[in-house]
Order: C-alpha cells, then structure tokens, then sequence
C-alpha cells in the first residue's frame, strides 16, 4: 500500500477508481544510480510506474555488448515490460537506473485486470505501447542512417533534455557502452566536436554549447 499523495503526478491520467486501486495494491521501491531494476532472463510479477529519476532500457547481444533503445522519464512505464508480462515471458530487456530513481511496483495480475475494465488505465497502457514504439523506431534509424558522430551528438542534446542541464557529468565509457562501440571512438569523436565548438569537455564531464 501506498500514499495516494504520490500518485497526484498521474491525476490526469488515471481516474479516481485507479489511483485507489493503484494506492491499495502497490509498494514502492528506490534505486541507485547504476543499480539494475529489471535484468534479462528475469521473471516479471510487477509493472515499474517510474515517479522520480530516470531508467535506461537496454538490449545486450551474445557477445554482453549492450544498445540503449530508449530511456524512461518521471510518469512512464516500460512497454518491453508490459508484453513480457502480458504473454507471461522472461524480460528481454535490462533496465539500469540511470540515476537515483523511485519506482511504483504494480502487481501484474491487477494491469490485466484493470486493462479490460477500466478505460483510463487501458489507454494509458497503448499510449505507453505507441511512445515506446516510436522510441524504438527512432533507435533504429538513428543506427541505420546516421554516422557515428551525428549519433554521438544526437545522444549528448537528448541527454541534456532529459537531465534539463547543459552540464553533463559522465565518462567516455558509459556513452560508449550506451552507444555500442568502443571508448577510444567515443574519445576521438568528443574531441571533434570539441574543436567544431558544440561541446566543451572536461574530467568526466561534457558541457553542451549547441543543440
């Protein structure tokens, strides 16, 4: 159980009914930064409904290489999540707390419940489906059409939007581990973005003068 104050952030989403049920059946659980929420292979029994930080969501490949498909803000859920739960399937997906996050833990037999009986639950559920998807498609894109350093720049102004700061503080191997290639690329490419003057760097942190 927990307090309804904390659901106020999703009044607009969820109609009195859910916020009670929510309140009446969910607990909550914090993460550390880095700290690994849901990982591969895992049983899912209970739907994350993120209320503070944020959560990357990662694939790995045979080799334990990992891609980022998408990153979850305050108020969102993990769609890969919701479909392993819906067909009763192991996670497919890593989810790292990107930073220190709070996160709403819904058992999974109430989202298939509420899903057929209440409407505003439903729609927040193929709305989570469809923002995910997009995510996904603009993952792909950017993987199939864009140069590494296009890519490189992309994710440094995305990160910027997520952390509303122009100071980014992490090393060359997270970004390259989030981008899938190796530190020494990711180094080489910060520094020509550097002298092209759209970002200034300095010991494990980045500031973003152009995006």
């Amino acid at each position: 159980m927990i307090s309804k104050e904390l659901l106020q952030p999703f009044n607009y989403l969820f109609d009195s009914e859910i916020i009670d049920s929510i309140a009446n059946v969910a607990f909550l659980k914090t993460f550390k930064k880095a700290d690994i929420i849901i990982d591969i292979g895992q049983d899912l029994n209970f739907i994350p409904l993120l209320i503070k930080g944020n959560i990357k969501v990662l694939r790995e490949d045979n080799d334990g290489d990992e891609l980022l498909l998408y990153v979850l803000e305050t108020g969102d859920t993990c769609a890969m999540s919701l479909t392993c739960c819906m067909v009763k399937s192991v996670s497919k997906i890593r989810a790292i707390a990107d930073d220190d996050a709070t996160v709403i833990m819904i058992p999974i037999e109430y989202m298939k419940l509420w899903f057929s009986s209440n409407e505003s639950w439903r729609n927040f559920i193929l709305q989570s489906y469809q923002i995910r998807f997009d995510e996904m498609l603009e993952t792909i894109d950017t993987l199939a059409f864009m140069k590494m350093d296009e890519r490189l720049f992309k994710y440094l102004t995305d990160q910027v939007k997520l952390s509303a700061s122009t100071h980014l503080e992490m090393t060359h191997q997270e970004i390259a581990e989030d981008l899938n290639t190796s530190r020494v690329v990711i180094s080489r490419l910060l520094k020509q973005l550097e002298r092209e003057k759209k970002i200034e760097l300095g010991r494990n942190k980045i500031s973003v003068l152009e995006f």
